[in-house]
């Protein structure tokens, strides 16, 4: 029998949201990828807006905007802005969260927030609603959003883990240039048109030409040799899944694909394992579907997940090193459930829940 958690998450759609708050909503850097796709999540999932404010830098302040038959007009994300929103979502990067969230705050406004600023704050809880959800109800007025390739993973081993125990997990990721950004997606395919015309192929977003070829860096390197982004991969898993000692160890690595990242898992457990109870795991899971028939080649791509709220798992096989151990492959979303989409689902279980209400029903209450 599928958990009551389990049964809020299974809408995928959200127009099934049960409470009847409509919220003042804002997304700050609404002109980015993920704030484009935030902006078409909230309206597709039916999210109950009251209002809708999109909030950029001073030079798109002014700029319309229409979706969905509706126009909006970019407003300059600034202090004093957030008066009158009652949830705001962040993805325009950590300074821009550093500078006006603690602003937002205090208006009263709970933030959602993609940036890494807030994320192993120990006051601030980093949430994926399939995982620890409790977090939604002890924030103190900021949410933190994980990691893409972080949430991706965890889509995948999150069950196994309650099936299993987890003991350690070693990742190789394949992340697809959206999450670099716009400007990373055009290079990559101005450099595959540039080579069917054969023309050099000019690079200013990453340091190597990336059509046709893969880059062993993602973010910046520390002094351990690991980047930022591998880093975040094992902070963000122990503090999502609480496991303070977790190991992870892994390689992230940007790959010629437009939308959505792949992640290869190599997972060690506490008890013994099957692929059977493996399989079975995965697809009881809210935030996972199984695609895995290895003898009709059935796997998880990123194209076939892209535009997808759940992630793909498959390639389940017994790890050949691993006591215990499980070889698996899960492609997602990286601008949905890596970012907007389990923002966005945050918001949702605390309507659903009570837990978040407009501002004006909190006063009169």
């Amino acid at each position: 029998m599928p958990s009551r958690l389990q049964v809020l998450l299974t809408n995928s759609t959200g127009d099934k949201l049960v409470n009847n708050a409509s919220i003042n909503v804002g997304i700050v850097g609404a002109t980015g990828a993920v704030g484009q796709e935030l902006l078409k999540l909230l309206h597709d999932r039916k999210f109950p807006m009251a209002s809708l404010r999109l909030f950029a830098s001073a030079r798109s302040a002014g700029k319309p905007v229409t979706f969905a038959g509706k126009k909006y007009i970019i407003e300059e994300a600034k202090p004093g802005v957030f008066a009158d929103v009652d949830v705001a979502f962040f993805a325009a990067g950590g300074s821009v969260t550093r500078a006006l969230a603690p602003d937002a705050v205090k208006a009263g406004c709970l933030v959602i927030d993609k940036s890494s600023h807030y994320r192993m704050d120990p006051a601030v809880p980093l949430v994926i609603p399939e995982i620890n959800p409790e977090g939604l109800r002890t924030h103190q007025g900021i949410i933190a959003n994980p990691n893409c390739s972080t949430a991706v993973t965890l889509m995948a081993l999150w069950p196994l883990h309650q099936a299993f125990g987890l003991k350690r997990y070693f990742a190789a990721t394949y992340q697809s240039v959206s999450g670099t950004g716009a400007e990373a997606v055009r290079e990559l395919e101005s450099q595959v048109q540039a080579h069917a015309k054969g023309a050099p192929m000019e690079k200013k977003v990453y340091a190597y030409q990336i059509a046709f070829n893969v880059i062993p860096q993602v973010d910046s390197f520390g002094p351990n040799g690991y980047t930022g982004e591998e880093t975040k991969m094992m902070l963000e898993s122990r503090k999502i899944m609480g496991l303070p000692n977790l190991k992870v160890s892994a390689t992230t690595v940007r790959v010629p694909v437009v939308r959505a990242h792949s992640v290869a898992v190599n997972a060690e457990f506490e008890r013994p394992v099957s692929v059977e109870a493996a399989r079975a795991a995965i697809a009881a899971f809210a935030g996972a579907e199984l695609v895995d028939d290895p003898s009709k080649q059935r796997y998880p791509t990123p194209l076939d997940f892209s535009n997808k709220v759940k992630c793909g798992v498959g390639r389940i096989r017994l790890d050949t090193a691993l006591d215990n151990g499980l070889a698996l492959w899960v492609s997602g979303d990286n601008l949905w459930k890596g970012a907007a989409l389990n923002a966005v689902q945050n918001a949702e279980l605390m309507v659903r829940e009570g837990w978040l209400k407009p501002k004006s029903a909190m006063t009169t209450a």
